[in-house]
């Protein structure tokens, strides 16, 4: 018996979201659609259905897992130890130092190259 329940869900669920893309679909048409009208209204309308799309597939099985993922998420960005003022200036600056080392390096080796290639094909010096 719990088969049929499951199976009458999720064939509910597919109802749902195939309605929602519909209704989606249905939304942006119209916004398009009714192009001399306001723009204002035409986002306006197209947020409400956005908003209707969104609670109607949040009464599905997908949109409450969506949701609990991002409660999840939530909860785990929570958990995050941020680093402070003096320590993101320093591995800023660090960063910046290397990024101009590495600079300097590649323009040296750069050089180098370019000499070697005028050297190898007679045009230097």
């Amino acid at each position: 018996m719990s088969n049929q329940s499951e199976a009458t869900t999720s064939v509910l669920d597919v109802v749902k979201q195939v309605f929602s893309a519909i209704f989606l679909v249905a939304g942006i048409v119209a916004f398009y659609y009714f192009s001399e009208v306001q723009l204002l209204y035409r986002v306006l309308g197209l947020i409400v259905i956005v908003g209707l799309v969104a609670a109607m597939m949040f009464t599905t099985d997908l949109g409450r897992s969506v949701w609990a993922f991002f409660l999840e998420s939530r909860q785990e960005v929570r958990k995050i130890v941020w680093p402070g003022k003096d320590e993101t200036m320093r591995t800023t600056l660090l960063v910046f130092a290397m990024v101009f080392v590495v600079g300097i390096i590649l323009w040296v080796l750069d050089m180098a190259l370019f000499q070697a290639v005028r050297l190898l094909t007679g045009q230097g010096g």
